[in-house]
């Protein structure tokens, strides 16, 4: 048991680097400490003791902000950053070597009994606020970016990033893929097609201005010549 959980505080050192010292680790760190209890009520959810398990699933809830039901099954050299509001739920089944930020959901998308959310394989890594959700699989060493929702299987090295998930080519995935944040790139299509608009009316605008810059400098006179400038820049970020 001991060697357990030396090997899951040296899992913290590897993967934070602001991890300063073993007590640091053993005292300041919830995603260390929800999966302490969680191994303790997983172990008593399968002595048949389930009011207990759920009770110390709750108690391991309220310390660290993070819920894992106490019939999930995780594997070794599990690592949550952070942790706030990470939600894994029954039936959910976690490889060796994964880590999730705060904000990830293993949820379930049915009220039926059985199978019903996430398997991931070993060394998959999971963004901030991503939502896998679902009986799917996502292969190992697969990487899930931030606040991407996942509907369907994700296969073995893979990226998927954006609502809803889509893949991204292998030679594109080192540079797209973020634990905390999505690039412009990666915003979802309507995002896309506000900010393709955007830019035209703003070129549009100083096309307009040229003309009738053009025309003045020729002698005519047009009133009201003045144009209202669109700040592309501006409204860019709004949308962003």
């Amino acid at each position: 048991m001991f060697e357990r959980i030396r090997e899951e505080i040296s899992v913290v050192f590897e993967r934070d680097p602001a991890a300063r010292s073993t007590w640091e680790v053993m005292t300041c760190y919830p995603g260390f400490h929800a999966l302490l209890l969680h191994r303790f009520s997983h172990c008593v959810w399968h002595k048949g003791f389930k009011w207990l398990a759920r009770w110390l699933a709750h108690c391991g809830r309220w310390l660290t902000g993070i819920e894992i039901h106490p019939g999930a099954r995780i594997g070794r050299r599990f690592f949550i950053d952070h942790g706030m509001g990470v939600v894994i739920g029954e039936t959910a089944e976690i490889g060796d070597d994964c880590t999730l930020y705060h904000g990830v959901t293993l949820g379930g998308t049915t009220w039926n009994k059985g199978k019903r959310h996430p398997t991931l394989k070993n060394g998959v890594v999971i963004g901030a606020g991503a939502k896998i959700l679902g009986p799917i699989t996502i292969g190992e060493n697969a990487k899930i970016g931030s606040n991407a929702v996942v509907v369907k299987d994700v296969p073995d090295n893979a990226t998927a990033i954006g609502i809803p998930a889509r893949l991204v080519e292998s030679q594109e995935a080192a540079g797209r893929f973020a634990a905390y944040g999505i690039a412009r790139d990666a915003d979802d299509p309507v995002a896309k097609a506000m900010h393709a608009l955007i830019d035209h009316s703003a070129e549009t605008d100083q096309r307009i201005d040229q003309i009738l810059a053009e025309l003045q400098r020729l002698g005519l006179k047009i009133e009201g010549a003045e144009t209202q400038k669109l700040d592309a820049g501006s409204l860019n970020r709004i949308v962003d």
